[in-house]
């Protein structure tokens, strides 16, 4: 005959909890959690809602109760009445969210004005930096047939002079000096000069 070698955890627990009554309902100077753990699995799900209670948070209230029940365990042996370990354990939780909230109040500070952030700059603004690229494109497109290629594929296509002379079939002088012309009529664009 085999015996099974697992069961669920919820059916492991579920004789725990049936057998194990409230903690001020059992008799005076009786042990009525064997075991640290025991007393986790029975207890567990009331505790997490006092720490719930406590915290906006369910995460936190998790982080919570472990801190407390970990200070509890430390304590495990000291504590003679069974009884009283609820309390315990809720006055180890309240302590701990004090001590979290201190802790926290001091990395704040009061200031007389709240802090603005820095007024974004028009180069900043995608409004304004659309309205520039649009302006320079206007621009370029009022250019020469030949200059604006140049001023197309050595700018906009992020070419070499080297690679656009050899895609247009002229020399690289050639392109460094169209491009220097096409760029000072560029500069000299009244509409460029007002976005300025």
């Amino acid at each position: 005959m085999t015996a099974p070698v697992c069961i669920s955890a919820s059916a492991a627990a579920a004789p725990a909890r049936q057998t194990l009554p409230h903690p001020r309902l059992a008799p005076a100077g009786t042990s009525l959690y064997p075991s640290f753990a025991s007393y986790v699995r029975a207890r567990h799900p009331a505790l997490l809602r006092t720490a719930r209670s406590l915290t906006a948070n369910p995460s936190d209230a998790e982080d919570l109760l472990q801190t407390a029940l970990a200070k509890t365990y430390v304590a495990w042996e000291r504590i003679e009445d069974h009884r009283a370990l609820d309390g315990y354990v809720r006055r180890a939780l309240l302590n701990t969210r004090t001590s979290q909230w201190r802790r926290r109040r001091v990395d704040e500070f009061a200031c007389d004005e709240l802090p603005e952030p820095e007024p974004r700059s028009g180069a900043d603004d995608p409004a304004e930096r659309q309205a520039l690229r649009d302006a320079m494109w206007r621009a370029v497109l009022r250019l020469p047939a030949r200059q604006r290629a140049m001023v197309v594929l050595r700018y906009y296509e992020d070419l070499s002079e080297a690679q656009t002379a050899e895609l247009l079939g002229v020399s690289v002088g050639t392109v460094k000096s169209a491009v220097s012309r096409a760029l000072g009529k560029l500069r000299e664009d009244p509409e460029l000069g007002l976005s300025r």
